[in-house]
């Protein structure tokens, strides 16, 4: 019941990702991103513990894809799961477990990877590689937005969607952008609005935090 991409920004350095879904709280379970390191998402019959496992392999100096390789020789539940990961130098893998029977598609795009089951249609995964690729020129948060957005209208899934998740991270050891919506009748609208009013304040959240003497305003 859900449809997510990974991505990197080459200019920047960026790693992030943007998930949908038609339950609730998707953002707690699904994804994961860390400064230098990696862009993990985990989907269906969710395990959250993969997000933290792939970041620490990619952290070692693993590949995406046999950080994957070796879950599968070690994870006995991996066939419920799907995932999609990009590495700190854009390089991507996914995953779709065998014991998934729904619609379902995972692909590895230039930069990013995106992943969808339960879906109405597989376009729902390919419009948001061609979206992302297609929007170098923007920040990332926005190219994994615009992707998204891209997903829903290609068909996104059957269900009526109830929670969004953004996730950018960069040079710290705190996200840029952490933005959720957990439990909406237009989760996909509401993360747009959020993400809009946050945008022309992310860099100054992150001023205020490294070097507050420089950073204008009093909270």
């Amino acid at each position: 019941m859900t449809f997510s991409i990974a991505g990197r920004c080459a200019r920047t350095g960026m790693l992030g990702c943007v998930v949908t879904t038609s339950s609730m709280a998707v953002g707690s379970r699904c994804a994961w991103a860390e400064a230098d390191v990696g862009a993990v998402l985990t989907q269906h019959r969710t395990n959250p513990r993969l997000g933290p496992r792939i970041l620490a392999r990619l952290r070692d100096g693993t590949s995406p894809q046999a950080a994957i390789e070796e879950l599968e020789r070690s994870e006995p539940n991996l066939g419920w799961r799907q995932l999609a990961v990009v590495g700190a130098d854009g390089t991507g893998a996914v995953f779709n477990g065998g014991r998934i029977t729904s619609i379902l598609k995972a692909k590895v795009g230039r930069d990013c990877a995106a992943a969808g089951n339960i879906l109405r249609n597989t376009d729902v995964v390919d419009a948001m590689v061609a979206s992302f690729e297609g929007g170098e020129d923007q920040p990332l948060a926005e190219r994994l937005m615009r992707a998204i957005e891209a997903g829903d209208a290609a068909g996104g899934e059957p269900k009526q969607l109830k929670s969004a998740a953004l996730l950018v991270v960069h040079r710290d050891s705190f996200p840029f952008v952490d933005l959720r919506v957990d439990l909406s009748a237009q989760p996909l609208v509401e993360l747009r609005f959020l993400w809009e009013l946050y945008q022309p304040a992310a860099e100054t959240y992150v001023v205020r935090a490294v070097d507050p003497d420089k950073a204008p305003g009093a909270a």
